[in-house]
């Protein structure tokens, strides 16, 4: 089931009933966890045994962590949470990787090794749910978070339908004190949940979707030579296009908990207005970028230990973070150039650190900020090296040879929409969207959220996954 489907409107509206009910908070509770199980069900109801599993253990060891009066047991306890939720996503995510990888190492020493088949279906959502459960036994494993007060609460904190498969990426601290006491939207936070919705499914059906896919996919999708404009109409039709995909689901997965009373960190901070690219994992999938600096890249060392062990745990943490969106080498490129781009950054502040830019220079280094990201987009778009080599030429125009390939309506849209993301990044770049919202008068916000709506509807999409889904 997706945002941007009949079925999750007519689910939602269900939802919303039963959550209006005079009924006993944990009844509802109780129809929240349901409802949620019925919507991952609605991909592929066995996956529903992995949640379980996911939950049960992590359940499980946190008890056992807390009661735990030896160093060594609660570092078994530990261990056992992250070997489970670790290994599921290394056998479903990573097996066929894995197991390729090593046939071609077999082959590269003469070994002529023969794999067997391993054709294994990736459950949806499964990178986002066990980073969640990760960080219940690790933060009561350090010693920063209590364990919830009764099972209820913390299962429905891991399969709570709004974050469940492509986040925000919840700690147990922001959600599971939310299900102790009763929650009901208020009139306001109903009608600001479904504008955040409707904006959601614009982003990603209107714009996404409609706008800017059919553009990528004419140049990644296909094996003719791009040139110079079809390489950078391309990448900046996906760099829009991932961009209104994923923050179009956040929005929407917020809106949705806010309609239900319950609040969900933003996910995204208008990141094509970043200076530089510390700013810009301040701005793009906040709640991953947070998640590897508290559980990967500070337990690495972080900035603790000189700068050679800083730029490792740097590297290494955006590597990893670049293999945790997919089992591809070029993914593993992709978090690699932004370590390398961050580390560069790093060196350059601490060697220019007394230079106060102008606002002209920030405008420019905000600009090269976005050229360098759309270079990163290549890598995360293209289905193999080759591919990606190939639009990367057509960049900086290499591609001598290369013939026009996109109608002339595409290259209008796609400059009009990024152009149009860009500015309004720029002009937000200091105020939230609810302040921003504030200031619109009523009138106009009702206009533009009909025109929203209208827009959603006349799309007629087909109910495209979400980008995010296969991460």
């Amino acid at each position: 089931m997706v945002f941007n489907s009949l079925t999750f409107m007519v689910f939602f509206a269900l939802v919303l009933a039963l959550h209006a009910m005079p009924f006993k908070w944990t009844t509802k509770k109780f129809n929240l966890l349901i409802a949620s199980y019925l919507f991952y069900a609605a991909w592929n109801p066995p996956f529903i045994i992995l949640l379980w599993v996911s939950t049960v253990v992590d359940w499980y060891a946190a008890q056992k962590l807390v009661h735990a009066e030896k160093p060594l047991a609660r570092k078994v306890w530990m261990l056992l949470s992250v070997v489970v939720n670790l290994g599921m996503l290394a056998y479903f995510k990573y097996g066929t990787f894995l197991l390729e990888n090593f046939t071609a190492l077999m082959a590269g020493i003469g070994v002529d090794y023969q794999a067997p088949a391993y054709d294994i279906i990736l459950p949806v959502g499964i990178s986002f749910y066990t980073f969640a459960t990760l960080s219940y036994t690790l933060d009561i494993y350090l010693r920063r978070a209590e364990p919830a007060k009764n099972f209820l609460d913390y299962a429905l904190f891991v399969t709570f339908f709004p974050h469940l498969v492509a986040g925000p990426i919840m700690r147990p601290t922001e959600l599971v004190p939310q299900f102790v006491e009763p929650r009901k939207a208020s009139k306001q936070m109903l009608f600001f949940g479904l504008g955040l919705m409707t904006l959601g499914l614009f982003q990603k059906v209107v714009l996404a979707d409609s706008f800017l896919a059919p553009a990528a996919e004419m140049i990644y999708d296909r094996g003719a030579i791009p040139g110079l404009v079809d390489s950078w109409i391309a990448t900046l039709a996906f760099s829009g296009q991932i961009f209104c995909d994923f923050a179009g689901y956040s929005t929407t997965a917020i809106g949705a908990a806010m309609c239900l009373g319950f609040a969900m960190p933003d996910n995204f901070r208008f990141p094509y207005a970043a200076i530089g690219f510390s700013d810009f994992w301040r701005r793009w999938h906040i709640t991953l970028s947070s998640w590897l600096r508290d559980y990967l890249y500070i337990p690495l060392g972080g900035n603790r230990h000189g700068e050679a062990r800083t730029y490792l745990a740097l590297m290494v943490t955006m590597l990893l973070g670049g293999l945790w969106h997919g089992a591809s080498w070029a993914f593993v490129v992709w978090g690699g150039l932004h370590g390398l781009y961050l580390a560069v950054e790093r060196f350059l502040r601490s060697r220019f650190s007394t230079y106060r830019p102008g606002p002209f220079a920030l405008l420019m280094f905000a600009l090269l900020t976005y050229f360098l990201v759309n270079i990163t987009w290549v890598f995360f778009r293209a289905d193999s090296f080759g591919k990606a080599w190939m639009i990367l030429n057509g960049m900086f125009g290499m591609n001598s040879t290369a013939k026009p390939i996109l109608p002339t309506v595409h290259l209008v849209f796609v400059s009009l929409i990024i152009l149009g993301i860009v500015f309004a990044h720029w002009r937000m770049r200091e105020q939230t969207l609810e302040t921003a919202i504030a200031k619109v008068p009523a009138a106009v916000l009702s206009g533009v959220w009909a025109v929203m709506a209208f827009a959603v509807v006349i799309a007629q999409g087909a109910g495209n996954a979400f980008i995010y889904f296969q991460f």
